[in-house]
């Protein structure tokens, strides 16, 4: 299958060869023309391909699926009687929504009225009480700042200065010129792609992986090379085949308490991963966010500390304190060579020139404070982890699932392909659910998988798991038209 890709409405126009490779086809392999528009209508609205974009005329597109053009013309005809095309005459067919349906964004997932159980979104709240502290310890630094002209790229020295030393007891010696702070991890790992990837590179990544940073490799081009992770982990021997097949120019990881399957990489097998991304050239992004949300063992140590000697060059690692402290902070950090830290600010500066210093001056705070934060903040997901466990086992006993050392979410197994049309179900049933192919690299893939957070208040998961109970009912495969919200955390 085709590795897929974000077509930009800068593009206008989808080639044949384009909508094929962003097309999942039906079982057999061979499109009829509901199950074409099916596919089209799929694309679009999990983002793969974008509104106001002009299809492929019909004989183009018949002679890259080896279907008749009268298929196509059926597909094309259905896709405009459902809202999801409209054509102009002489101008082609061109992508569009239903009216009244919003495109799947950042306003589609918002429920201010407090009636959906929002599962979906892998972030719990801040910790107030160190919080209130954070910002009254701000307030009293930041006349410090008022008289300068407030831009800092690299990030507060203090700050700076702040992550290195955390970096060094934890085993991996830092200077703080080896950071740089960014607008939360997100941002670092943007950067890290427009600095090290060019359109048509190959990366690799876990599959699954975290949604938003798949997203972030298809916005660039970036082709994808998928290896496996599972329920034991992961496999190092198709990783290293992997990397020596393609050599891909990065290499996308999440050692620690991996999202969304909860998986801890032993030791052993960093070394050995690092080994081999060094013998093909490959750089390494190593996402750390989840490192200190280690519930059942000890916290890992950084991954470029287990690398031996030269192996650690190109490694590049990406942190957060949106997990440890608060999402809505948005502090992160790359922690990377002094060189690869010059050059990744350069290239911030053409996207934010810098980041707050009020919110800089709070994350200073909670650093200082973090292990204080921690234990407490441990402790209570633990609590949320059992009560989310214990709720699905009497409401939904046939699921199963592996209980994760660390992390935020339960990666579930449904027993059967049903996740997208459970989560479409969930909505009206008052509850947000994630399915698997969501965290996907192929689009359709993880349909029997549910992504679910243990990341709010312990009460809300009893009516949650009754509310997906109900949804299951009567669910029994894919759904037809998933007009679901794609953001998630």
């Amino acid at each position: 299958m085709a590795v897929a890709r974000v077509v930009h409405t800068a593009d206008r126009t989808l080639t044949g060869r384009q909508l094929a490779s962003l097309l999942t086809p039906p079982p057999d392999g061979r499109f009829g023309y509901r199950e074409l528009a099916r596919a089209v209508r799929e694309a679009l609205l999990d983002g793969r391909v974008a509104l106001r974009l002009r299809l492929p005329a019909e004989r183009e597109l018949a002679a890259v699926l080896a279907v008749s053009r009268t298929t196509v013309t059926g597909a094309y005809d259905l896709l405009r009687e459902s809202g999801y095309a409209h054509s102009r005459r002489g101008a082609g067919t061109w992508t569009a929504l239903p009216e009244g349906q919003a495109p799947t964004a950042l306003g589609a997932f918002h429920d201010h009225t407090g009636a959906t159980i929002d599962l979906a979104l892998a972030s719990p709240e801040a910790p107030a009480e160190e919080l209130s502290a954070a910002l009254a310890s701000a307030a009293a630094e930041l006349p410090r700042y008022a008289g300068t002209q407030g831009y800092h790229p690299y990030g507060l020295p203090a700050l700076r200065a702040a992550v290195a030393a955390r970096y060094t007891a934890r085993g991996l010696p830092t200077l703080p010129e080896q950071i740089l702070v960014t607008t939360g991890a997100q941002q670092a790992l943007s950067l890290v792609l427009t600095l090290l990837g060019r359109s048509g590179d190959r990366v690799l990544a876990e599959n699954p992986s975290y949604t938003n940073a798949l997203d972030a490799m298809r916005g660039r081009m970036l082709r994808i090379t998928p290896v496996p992770v599972t329920e034991t982990g992961w496999d190092t021997g198709l990783v290293d085949a992997a990397l020596r097949q393609t050599a891909p120019r990065l290499a996308y990881l999440i050692p620690d308490f991996h999202n969304p399957t909860g998986r801890l990489m032993p030791q052993e097998q960093r070394r050995d991963l690092a080994r081999s991304a060094r013998a093909t050239g490959t750089w390494l992004v190593v996402d750390e966010t989840l490192t200190d949300i280690a519930l059942d063992v000890p916290a890992p140590r950084p991954f470029a500390a287990t690398a031996a000697g030269g192996d650690s060059e190109q490694i590049v690692t990406v942190g957060s304190l949106s997990k440890s402290c608060w999402g809505g902070l948005r502090v992160g950090w790359v922690r990377a060579s002094s060189r690869v830290v010059t050059e990744l600010a350069r290239v911030r500066i053409t996207a934010d020139l810098s980041g707050s210093v009020l919110d800089q001056l709070v994350a200073v705070a909670l650093m200082d404070r973090l292990d204080e934060i921690l234990p407490k903040r441990l402790a209570e997901l633990r609590l949320r982890r059992d009560a989310l466990t214990s709720a699905l086992a009497r409401h939904v006993p046939e699921w199963r699932w592996t209980v994760p050392p660390g992390g935020m979410c339960l990666w579930i197994d449904l027993g059967r392909p049903a996740a997208s049309a459970l989560a479409a179900r969930g909505l009206r049933h008052g509850v947000r659910v994630e399915g698997g192919a969501r965290f996907g690299v192929d689009p359709g893939t993880h349909e029997h998988r549910l992504r679910l957070p243990f990341t709010l208040p312990e009460d809300v998961y009893e009516p949650a798991a009754e509310r997906l109970a109900a949804a299951l009912d009567g669910a029994p495969g894919r759904f037809t038209d998933p007009a679901l919200p794609d953001w998630v955390a």
